[in-house]
């Protein structure tokens, strides 16, 4: 009888018990601190530009340094997972990132905050190794769904901090602080959770249901040879055309999502005339809906896959992206603030189910080089969104313009998703794996773990 290896086959939000479960509530945790830091200093920007002296098109430059980083970060993050796994790579992440984030607060110029920003930016390769993480621990049949899950809760620091740095601000000016030391202590904050979380991922998860990478090489031969046929994945993971294909689609998913994240306070401040908590309340609605669209995307894509195969997944992916092109064209539009409210709302639903769809697709693409492949295509949101920066930092183009450029490319790139096709042997190996899944919840299988039995 054909067994499968000991990844879950559900998800049990209340279950801290199985390394399955730890991994996945660790690593939205761990992914929504590096968030929060990550974009902590984005609702202060205002505060930032009025001390620093910074012009528009060096706030564009800002912006983009702190994307344009974690393309490499997260490719060479990738790599790094194919081989020591996602414990330890989080736990050097988590803490290491966490220096600059703290230290931001001792820039005194437009080219030191750069800098900063610059250094800040890599700790968003996160994404991919909660991506990994989540991709090891479960099943075909919700594989799509914990993916989509742990990282629109990740992401949710992106939304969370605009609402909760301008607290953290205000409560160190009414400490007594001026402006100009406020959002430099506020900094603070966000760099010791993450320290603190990189303790505990070290301690509470392991690499792969089985155990750890270390542990496995020495007492498992069958685990060093699946390491040594991985060999060579990432070269061929960079020679797969459709991996590109979801580089560029990620890119107009998860890119415009960073980019928003980044102008969505700043817009709201100066276009609407609001003031910095209430811009930073209203922009941190956009990514509050990771809350649950993300996971929709995710589970919606494992449903299209029940039903349809992988084509099914791609289906769906392609056809929430064209619809998130035109939500934002129809955002870019709005002079009245309810309605740009409201209309920010459609398309943030439809950024976060493309995206949650988008890595419903990833674990499919190269099953040997999970890594290479979650880094390949997680550094082509950072791509997109460096490309979206350049936008918005044009002195003679307003941020509504930006975003109507933006919302016309998105809905272009959608078609590119017609190339991300599989071969009938592949779409054969992916319904026996979800059957089998499937079989195994529902209590006709017993889950013996993949190597050494």
């Amino acid at each position: 009888m054909k067994t499968l290896s000991n990844k879950a086959t559900s998800i049990n939000l209340l279950n801290f018990k199985t390394p399955q479960m730890r991994a996945f509530h660790l690593s939205w945790v761990a992914f929504f601190l590096c968030f929060f830091g990550w974009f902590g200093i984005a609702p202060l920007m205002a505060v930032v530009r009025e001390e620093l002296e910074l012009t528009k098109s060096q706030i564009g430059n800002i912006i983009i340094s702190s994307v344009a980083i974690t393309v490499f970060a997260r490719l060479a993050i990738g790599w790094i997972l194919d081989k020591i796994g996602p414990r330890i790579t989080y736990t050097y992440l988590l803490i290491l990132g966490s220096i600059p984030v703290m230290l931001i607060g001792l820039s005194n110029s437009y080219e030191s905050f750069l800098i900063f920003r610059l250094a800040i930016g890599a700790i968003g390769a996160s994404f991919v190794i909660t991506q990994y993480h989540t991709s090891v621990m479960f099943a075909p049949n919700v594989v799509g769904t914990a993916n989509a899950t742990s990282a629109g809760w990740g992401n949710l620091g992106g939304g969370v901090t605009q609402m909760v740095m301008p607290m953290i601000f205000a409560l160190f000016v009414s400490l007594g602080f001026l402006d100009k030391d406020a959002w430099r202590y506020a900094m603070v904050v966000p760099g010791l959770a993450m320290v603190v979380c990189g303790i505990l991922y070290y301690k509470l998860t392991t690499d792969l249901p089985e155990g750890n990478f270390k542990d496995l090489a020495k007492n498992n031969p069958e685990f060093l040879k699946k390491k040594k046929e991985s060999k060579g994945a990432f070269k061929k993971a960079m020679k797969d055309y459709r991996v590109w294909a979801l580089f560029l689609i990620y890119g107009a998913c998860f890119g415009v999502e960073l980019t928003i994240n980044n102008v969505a306070a700043i817009y709201y401040h100066d276009y609407f005339k609001l003031d910095l908590k209430t811009a930073g309340l209203i922009a941190g609605l956009f990514g509050l809906m990771n809350i649950f669209a993300r996971s929709m995307g995710g589970y919606f894509g494992d449903k299209a896959g029940v039903k349809h195969g992988l084509k099914g997944r791609v289906m769906l992916m392609g056809g929430l992206l064209f619809f998130e092109g035109i939500a934002l064209l129809f955002f870019s539009q709005m002079t009245w603030l309810p309605l740009a409210i409201g209309s920010m709302i459609v398309f943030s639903l439809f950024v976060q189910m493309a995206e949650g769809a988008t890595y419903s697709v990833v674990p499919f693409i190269n099953k040997k080089a999970i890594g290479a492949v979650s880094g390949i295509v997680g550094a082509g949101g950072n791509a997109g969104a460096v490309m979206a920066g350049f936008l918005f930092k044009m002195e003679d183009i307003s941020y509504a313009q930006g975003l109507a450029i933006l919302g016309l490319f998105v809905t272009g790139i959608s078609v590119l998703s017609l190339l991300v096709r599989f071969s009938s042997a592949d779409e054969k190996d992916a319904a026996f794996e979800l059957e089998a899944s499937l079989a195994e919840k529902a209590g006709e299988l017993v889950p013996v773990y993949e190597m050494g039995k």
